[in-house]
């Protein structure tokens, strides 16, 4: 699958991931397996967050994270649509994250691959509507969490997209 993504400034100073396509469609019914397909091809990547120059690597476990999580089986509607979209995105979310915030591990059994703790980042992305007859309308944005898990080996590995809430402002025209 090609990806069709740019990044762009905010009104804040900010960066926007906007992914241009919507691969994963309907609101009912988001075929994670599908979207775990799809992720398997950043396993191994590792990317550089721009703020804090961090190296994020994409261990193998992060298809099954990123698509059978707690939060994800919670999500309903456009915000599941909204985390299997974004996943097109996930290198250019890395690089634009920010606010880096630090966590102690607390279960255990994530005592080895969170041996050092957990990180948090924010980080936003945008996704097109389009109307009845299928002409981009706008885009929605989206505010969201990527959490970082600090391993055993030193390096940090990207577990999940989480806390993704959409904004109620202005979305992006066109």
């Amino acid at each position: 699958m090609e990806r069709n993504i740019n990044v762009i400034d905010d009104l804040d100073g900010g960066k926007i991931v906007v992914v241009n396509d919507i691969a994963f469609k309907g609101r009912q019914k988001i075929e994670w397996p599908e979207v775990e397909k799809y992720l398997k091809q950043f396993v191994g990547e590792y990317y550089s967050i721009i703020e804090t120059s961090d190296m994020i690597y994409i261990g193998s476990d992060l298809p099954d994270e990123f698509t059978g999580s707690n939060y994800t089986k919670k999500l309903k509607g456009s915000l599941a649509k909204a985390k299997a979209n974004a996943a097109q995105g996930l290198p250019e979310l890395i690089e634009i994250a920010s606010k880096k915030r630090f966590k102690e591990n607390l279960k255990e059994k994530h005592d080895s691959d969170a041996k050092y703790g957990w990180y948090r980042y924010d980080t936003k992305f945008a996704l097109p509507v389009y109307n009845e007859n299928q002409e981009l309308e706008r885009f929605n944005v989206f505010q969201a969490v990527l959490l970082i898990r600090h391993a055993q080996d030193g390096k940090l590995y990207l577990y999940d997209l989480v806390n993704i809430k959409k904004e109620t402002g202005k979305p992006l025209e066109q």
